[in-house]
């Protein structure tokens, strides 16, 4: 039996996310889940799921757990805040226990799988960022394969200890060709914990989200590959506002 839509009563109330619907009442065979990046809130990865609009595919945006500090809004998804003395930038990766707790056990453990009856093998994950790292995190330390995690921008966290075995979770992982966060040793990094890695480089400076059709065609061509859809990615379904 395929799992139900989700409601916001499967989840702790301390979670913050937004579900949206399979489109055109389809049954939703598929979650996308959607974690945005340092400094974000998950109502601009609700409008990411929307516009995406994927076949049988519901999806659940989450908001990480700490708000940034100073009223500078938004929120991070690290264990810590370090800033740089020198840039008085923050550092992205201080640790993702906290994160991962949310998004792996209460969300997808507790939420999607049990309570919801959907198999691991029918959830991807979808970050930027921050959130990409978070992704990767939960797809090594959940144990079972996922459909999938797309990572954009982001590397596993360097305090994470891979396992004896490698993940069987597909990832795709797109970074800027200069001045990316994920760098060739964290690409090394990322091979040693799963067993299949796919790395597209944009030529951008700098990691962003995708910003044209020649950028989203190669996420939209690993939905298209292990998301459980009978109907086909729809052709308009790559533009994004």
């Amino acid at each position: 039996m395929p799992g139900r839509l989700p409601t916001p009563a499967d989840f702790p109330s301390t979670v913050v996310l937004s579900i949206t619907p399979a489109p055109a009442s389809q049954q939703p065979t598929n979650i996308l889940i959607l974690v945005h990046g340092l400094g974000d809130t998950h109502t601009s990865f609700t409008r990411l799921g929307q516009q995406l609009n994927l076949p049988e595919t519901a999806c659940i945006a989450i908001q990480a757990p700490a708000p940034l500090p100073f009223d500078l809004g938004g929120f991070h998804w690290g264990d810590d805040m370090v800033f740089d003395q020198h840039t008085g930038a923050m550092d992205t990766d201080t640790g993702f226990r906290a994160a991962t707790r949310i998004v792996l056990d209460r969300v997808i453990r507790e939420g999607l799988m049990r309570g919801c009856g959907y198999k691991a093998r029918e959830i991807v994950v979808f970050g930027f960022a921050q959130g990409g790292m978070v992704g990767l995190q939960v797809a090594v330390e959940l144990g079972e394969e996922l459909g999938g995690v797309v990572s954009i921008g982001g590397r596993l966290p360097a305090s994470l200890e891979l396992k004896a075995r490698k993940s069987r979770t597909p990832v795709l992982v797109c970074r800027a060709v200069r001045a990316s966060a994920v760098t060739d040793s964290a690409v090394a990094k990322m091979k040693d914990a799963f067993e299949f890695v796919e790395i597209r480089d944009w030529k951008k400076n700098g990691d962003g989200m995708p910003s044209s059709r020649e950028e989203m065609l190669p996420v939209m061509q690993f939905f298209a590959r292990r998301l459980r859809s009978t109907r086909g990615v729809p052709a308009g379904s790559v533009e994004l506002s």
